[in-house]
């Protein structure tokens, strides 16, 4: 049956207009893009392809179906390239100054350990301070140089990536190419461009493409600061750059087919999130040690908090995968830092340097561990939801000697972070127990477990959250520790020394002498003297880093050695000094006793010639 005339002739009509814009019959045609130019042509040829498309279930076999055919592929071809060039037309890298929403704010659920240095190829380190600064801009404001209009929730920021008319083009394009069935094409030219547009977003915000291994070969201080960054990054990529492109699929393609948009945007996007990721994974499977907890930590939060962004981003059954990888890097990373804890744990019990310390000092892992815990306590959100398990510790009744007791009915009530914090306590006491016997003073190892001891007490009341977690019950019992200590040093040094002082075996009976033996007297004096001449020597050499400690050390030395010195001076300093070369026997005055204290616990050799001893 052939067609009525009048719809012959719209056919024909519709068929010229296509074929002036063949692009492989006309240069002109090669030379101009339809959208680019006056709107009514735009209009005519889009009334054409309708056209051309209602005309095939009505033309019968023959010419004029061949004819509609060979007009359809015409149309879809150019169609392709217009959508393309559209696209092509908006794929800059999201621009940072001309975002303009300032009452927007994004929450930030990491705190930075210090230290970590920026190096290696993961990110783009040139410029860092610049490019950090971008992103800030990004998640503090939440639009783009082309239109003011976006959907904000609670922290993601939808950017209208290409204004409104040319997103009305590109709909109404991918509308008669999918009617058309040439549903993978459009899905092609869309995926291929935009994917090149989100890569160059990536590069903006300095991520690079390197694989899990590629990763987990750089060394850690190159990693610390390279985690900063993919924090920071990471946030833009999900609630901006991601969360952007979702909606660009949505405006162009939602509605036209059974789950179009969420095709194109996977096409676009899972290859970049896939590789945003894979940072994050790569750390999550590293290698243990501690260094890395706070780090992993940051990582966890940042995780943490994104997670609700990305369900609501890769909400559609094609992406489920993202939300599955995103989901089990986070309870890698909780894992990671649970095992790190514990390692950490068992590397202070087992740490194994005997060497001692000069002076009776600080030692280097009270500092380190100390140091570390504080920090621990400042992550005590995240690691109370992570650590949930009591430590593994022995008791009373274990038996073995190569591990501390700790019984934790006298802790109840605790969590079981808190639990953590004191056992790693317990630990270090331990190990410094066993470091202290290899002074061969006596004197020495009491004046080493009272510093070390008491810089635990100082760095646990330093911290308000961890002396929380602590609890002043445990603080108190600490602060005994090192009290007594102190006490046995003073023990061990001074009750020698004092005991010279003492009246016993000076006194002779029945003889016409004054009642004391002068030669028992000066002998006394003497040993006093080079006992006093030693200590002095030696524990001037010795170091109490904390002044107050120190002063009040002194204090609590002069208290109990002067008012004994100045006793046993004025009940016999008469017997000597009518005798010959008294200056041999009383070397001290009080006064230089009181001096000479002002020495110890400095830290360095007192010079000979600044030996106090008494004026002649």
């Amino acid at each position: 049956m052939e067609p009525p005339e009048s719809a012959r002739l719209a056919l024909e009509a519709a068929e010229e207009i296509i074929l002036r814009w063949d692009s492989t019959a006309s240069e002109e045609a090669r030379d101009k893009m339809i959208f680019e130019g006056d709107r009514q042509e735009v209009d005519r040829y889009l009334h054409a392809v309708d056209h051309i498309q209602r005309s095939i279930s009505e033309v019968s076999i023959g010419d004029d179906q061949g004819k509609v055919n060979s007009a359809i592929q015409i149309a879809m071809a150019r169609l392709e390239d217009e959508f393309r060039n559209i696209l092509l037309h908006h794929t800059t890298p999201i621009e940072t100054d001309s975002l303009i929403d300032p009452s927007s704010s994004t929450h930030s659920g990491t705190t930075s350990a210090p230290g970590g240095s920026v190096s290696g190829s993961e990110f783009d380190d040139d410029g860092d301070d610049d490019k950090d600064d971008e992103v800030d801009e990004l998640l503090k404001r939440g639009d783009s140089s082309n239109s003011v209009s976006y959907r904000s929730t609670s922290s993601i920021r939808e950017i209208d990536l290409i204004p409104f008319d040319e997103v009305t083009d590109l709909r109404s394009i991918a509308e008669r190419m999918i009617a058309a069935g040439y549903l993978r094409e459009c899905i092609q030219v869309y995926g291929s461009v935009r994917k090149s547009a989100v890569d160059s977003s990536f590069r903006r915000l300095g991520i690079e493409k390197l694989s899990i291994g590629d990763i987990q070969r750089l060394e850690w201080d190159q990693l610390e600061a390279k985690i900063r960054r993919w924090i920071r990054a990471a946030k833009v990529c999900i609630r901006i750059v991601f969360a952007s492109e979702k909606k660009l699929c949505e405006q162009i393609f939602e509605g036209i087919g059974t789950a179009i948009d969420d095709a194109c945007f996977m096409e676009t996007v899972k290859g970049p999130a896939i590789q945003l990721f894979n940072f994050a994974e790569a750390i999550s499977i590293s290698r243990r040690s501690p260094e890395k907890l706070f780090k992993i930590l940051d990582l966890h939060d940042a995780l943490m908090d994104l997670i609700p962004d990305i369900d609501v981003v890769f909400e559609s059954k094609s992406s489920e995968s993202i939300r599955i990888q995103a989901a089990e890097i986070l309870s890698r990373l909780a894992e990671a830092a649970r095992g790190i804890l514990s390692e950490f744990e068992n590397a202070v019990l087992r740490e194994p340097s005997k060497v001692p310390v000069p002076g009776g000092t600080i030692h280097p892992l009270t500092r380190y561990v100390m140091n570390y815990i504080s920090l621990i306590s400042d992550y005590k959100q995240t690691l109370n939801e992570l650590i949930v398990s009591k430590p593994s510790t022995g008791s009373r009744y274990s038996g073995d000697p190569t591990t501390p007791d700790m019984e934790f009915t006298e802790l109840e009530g605790k969590t079981p972070l808190a639990l953590h914090l004191i056992w790693i306590i317990v630990i270090l006491q331990f190990n410094l127990d066993g470091k202290a016997k290899h002074y061969k003073d006596a004197s020495l190892v009491h004046l080493f477990m009272m510093n070390n001891v008491h810089y635990i007490v100082q760095k646990v009341k330093g911290s308000p959250e961890l002396r929380e977690m602590i609890g002043d019950d445990y603080l108190r019992k600490l602060t005994g520790k090192f009290r007594q200590a102190a006490t046995n040093y003073q023990r061990a040094t001074w009750v020698g020394v004092l005991y010279c002082l003492r009246d016993e075996g000076l006194h002779v009976s029945g003889s016409f002498s004054s009642g004391v033996s002068k030669t028992a007297l000066r002998e006394r004096f003497k040993t006093f003297n080079a006992m006093f001449d030693e200590v002095h020597r030696i524990q001037a050499t010795w170091l109490i880093p904390d002044s107050q400690l120190r002063e009040e050390l002194r204090i609590s030395i002069s208290e109990k050695l002067i008012p004994a010195y100045r006793s046993f001076l004025g009940r016999f300093r008469t017997h000597i000094e009518s005798g010959k070369h008294p200056e041999n026997y009383i070397k001290y005055s009080v006064e230089d006793l009181e001096t000479s204290v002002l020495d110890f616990f400095e830290g360095f050799p007192v010079p000979q010639h600044h030996l106090r001893r008494r004026s002649q």
